[in-house]
């Protein structure tokens, strides 16, 4: 069999970048009002807008419009279900990885249990998400880049939960945005060149029912920031609250 060639639109790649970015920062951003949160709900509300801004928006889009940036010659459709499943898979793990570090005074063990958690949920959402790609091509993997890519992924967690419970000023988040979005887009450039395409004979069984589009990519990116600078301005209307409070 001949293997097919992985092509960008490096357009839709500097998008992918941006969306992590974005994500990331407002992830940041929720996750101040985890250790401030007086009761549960406020708690575990904090963390699950957290978890989505980063698993939903730094993550899972991120590798979704990106993976719409890699062409391998061939027509390709997703599964929406294993697509919708890997989205879930992305946002629950970042959410449980936030509620067991922010649970209580910053311990390491805390934060080496849930990197690994999120860091494996990361990895299985990308590996998920390459499985609902219906095209005429067969996939193998490199097991040495695999392990990588979740070691990758696991290091990258560890870090943005670090963050998320150690930093405050402004300019310090951006940076550690900028900095976990380039970790986010490494983990799945890692697991990208641990994947080779090889020519097939035959479209899969669901590929017109799968999804497609031109101009998804941009749809997608579109969607996601609209989403996340509303949820970001939700934050720190939120927080300009809490200190007026305060005083």
């Amino acid at each position: 069999m001949q293997d097919m060639h992985q092509h960008y639109n490096y357009m839709l790649v500097g998008l992918s970048y941006a969306v992590s970015v974005l994500g990331s920062f407002t992830a940041l951003q929720f996750a101040l009002g985890i250790p401030l949160a007086r009761t549960p709900g406020q708690r575990w509300g904090a963390t699950l807008a957290s978890g989505m801004a980063m698993g939903g928006g730094a993550i899972w889009a991120m590798h979704f419009i990106a993976m719409l940036a890699c062409s391998i010659g061939a027509q390709a459709t997703y599964d929406a279900v294993l697509t919708a499943i890997s989205a879930l898979i992305a946002v629950v793990t970042c959410s449980l990885g936030l509620a067991i570090a922010g649970s209580a005074h910053f311990r390491w063990i805390h934060l080496l249990g849930a990197g690994t958690l999120m860091g494996l949920g990361v990895a299985g959402m990308h590996y998920l998400g390459m499985s609902a790609m219906l095209m005429s091509a067969q996939v193998t993997y490199d097991i040495w880049l695999v392990a990588l890519s979740v070691a990758v992924a696991i290091v990258a967690s560890m870090a943005a939960l670090w963050l998320a419970f150690n930093l405050r000023g402004k300019l310090q988040m951006l940076g550690s945005a900028l900095v976990m979005g380039a970790a986010v887009c490494g983990m799945h450039y890692t697991g990208m060149a641990a994947v080779t395409f090889s020519q097939g004979d035959m479209l899969p069984a669901g590929f017109d029912q799968g999804l497609r589009g031109d101009h998804l990519g941009l749809v997608i990116f579109v969607i996601v920031m609209v989403l996340l600078v509303l949820a970001l301005g939700l934050s720190i209307v939120r927080q300009y609250r809490r200190a007026a409070l305060s005083i």
